[in-house]
C-alpha cells in the first residue's frame, strides 16, 4: 500500500483501541497501551511461538513480531465494546488487517482466529512458548478457568494484564478507596458497578491476580502495578508475569 492510502484506511476507520507506529511515520490513533514499557515483555524474543489472546487492533502481535519472535496467532472474540461503543464501531479484524499488510507480515507467521479463549485446544493450536494475556481477564466471566486453558497450552512463560482493585473499588467507596496490602480480594460486578460496562465481570486485587496465576500452574509468579499511586481508575492496572518450572515454586 502507498502513504496515502494507509493514512486514509487508517482514518476511515472508526475506532481505534491500540497506538500502533505504521510505516511512512503513520500511527494509529489509539490509547493503549498506556505505558508499554510497564509490561515487562522481554526484549528478545527470538525464535519464540507466542499466542496474544485479546488482541484488538494487534499491538503485541506485532510487537512480538517485531521482538523476534518466528510465530504469532492473535485470538479474540469481540465481546469487549468498552461500554460505549456502538458494534459497528468496532470492525472484528479489520484493524487488525489493516496494520498486517502496512508491516508485510503473511498470515503464515501472523494468523488470526475469532475465539473465545474457554476454546483454547493444543490439537488445535499446539502450544507456544509465551503468552500475552492483557486486558482480557476482567471481562471473563470465570478468569480462573480461562488461566487454566491458557496454562495448558504455554511450555514456558506468560504475562498477565488486568484491571486491579489495589486502589479502587466501586464498592469500598471508589478511586483512593480499594483493598491495599496483599489483600487476597476479587470483586464481581453483575452490571455497570466498574468502569460503566457491563463486560467487567470480576476485577482483583493484584495479589489475587497472582495468587490465581500460580493456581494455574506457573510456579514462579511475580507482579507490579501500571504505577503506585494512581488517580483515575485507568491507571488502576496490575501485571503479572508468570514461568512454568519443575519446582513448586512461590509467589
Amino acid at each position: 500500500m502507498i502513504p496515502t492510502e494507509v493514512q486514509q484506511k487508517v482514518e476511515a476507520m472508526p475506532f481505534w483501541y491500540h497506538k500502533i507506529q505504521l510505516p511512512y511515520g503513520i500511527t494509529t490513533p489509539g490509547w493503549a497501551p498506556i505505558n508499554p514499557d510497564k509490561y515487562g515483555i522481554p526484549a528478545d524474543l527470538t525464535g519464540q511461538r507466542v499466542l496474544d489472546i485479546g488482541a484488538w487492533d494487534g499491538y503485541w502481535t506485532f510487537e512480538a513480531l517485531k521482538r523476534g519472535a518466528r510465530e504469532v496467532i492473535a485470538i479474540d472474540d469481540f465481546s469487549d465494546y468498552l461500554g460505549s461503543l456502538n458494534h459497528d464501531d468496532r470492525r472484528k479484524w479489520a484493524t487488525f488487517d489493516l496494520c498486517r499488510e502496512a508491516l508485510g507480515y503473511s498470515s503464515a507467521v501472523c494468523k488470526r482466529i475469532e475465539m473465545s479463549v474457554y476454546n483454547l485446544d493444543e490439537r488445535e493450536l499446539g502450544t507456544f512458548d509465551t503468552i500475552f494475556f492483557f486486558g482480557t481477564l476482567y471481562h471473563l466471566r470465570h478468569p480462573l478457568l480461562a488461566l487454566d486453558r491458557i496454562a495448558a497450552l504455554c511450555n514456558k512463560e506468560i504475562f498477565v494484564e488486568s484491571a486491579i482493585l489495589d486502589d479502587f473499588s466501586p464498592y469500598q467507596g471508589g478511586m483512593g478507596h480499594g483493598y491495599p496490602r496483599n489483600q487476597m480480594v476479587m470483586e464481581f460486578y453483575p452490571g455497570k458497578e466498574y468502569g460503566n460496562n457491563d463486560s467487567n465481570w470480576w476485577v482483583p486485587t493484584l495479589h489475587c491476580l497472582m495468587g490465581m496465576t500460580y493456581a494455574a500452574g506457573f510456579a514462579e509468579v511475580q507482579g507490579w502495578k501500571l504505577t503506585d499511586r494512581p488517580d483515575q481508575v485507568s491507571l488502576c492496572r496490575g501485571f503479572v508475569h508468570g514461568v512454568k518450572t519443575s519446582g513448586q515454586g512461590a509467589y
